[in-house]
């Protein structure tokens, strides 16, 4: 793959890249970590902007994850979230979150903060849909943060660490 080709048919691109669905050429060998860092054949992506410009167009089908330009489609491998939240502020009572490579989302029923057992390590921990089908992890230091925020009520006939951002109330946990 090409990354100048790429770059040129994204911006040439006229419909909706959820609307591309080119045939699957394959499997490239990139690997999203569990810390987030991108790897390609075993050597980490360490230019940001190529790793945002992949980000942009990664997409999850059924068990796969797939960078989806308008010519082809890719599997890669991701180890747990292909997404981590590493920074998250409050403003005007609703909670945003921003992920590792800087997209950011507004914690509400469109982008739910969810409960999963990890793929990686298989404990429970909190995640944030932030596109179709397309996960973050919320990173052990901004969990933290947010669960000193969150007040114990009772949730699902349990004691939960709740939170709410505008209208949406959510669990980060039983207690």
């Amino acid at each position: 793959m090409n990354l100048n080709d790429l770059r040129d048919k994204l911006k040439q691109a006229d419909n909706s890249p959820q609307q591309w669905d080119p045939p699957l050429c394959g499997e490239i060998d990139l690997v999203i970590k569990y810390d987030g860092s991108w790897h390609y054949q075993g050597s980490v992506i360490s230019r940001p902007e190529i790793v945002r410009l992949f980000a942009s167009v990664l997409r999850r089908k059924e068990q796969l994850y797939l960078l989806v330009t308008p010519v082809e489609k890719l599997i890669i491998q991701v180890e747990d979230a292909p997404f981590v939240v590493t920074q998250w502020n409050q403003l005007q009572g609703l909670i945003y979150l921003t992920t590792s490579v800087g997209e950011e989302v507004c914690i509400s029923e469109q982008h739910p903060i969810k409960l999963l057992p990890s793929p990686h390590t298989g404990e429970v921990l909190p995640y944030c849909e932030i596109r179709e089908n397309l996960m973050a992890r919320i990173h052990q230091n901004v969990f933290y943060q947010l669960a000193a925020c969150g007040q114990i009520e009772q949730h699902q006939n349990a004691s939960c660490l709740m939170l709410q951002s505008g209208d949406y109330k959510f669990s980060l946990g039983e207690v």
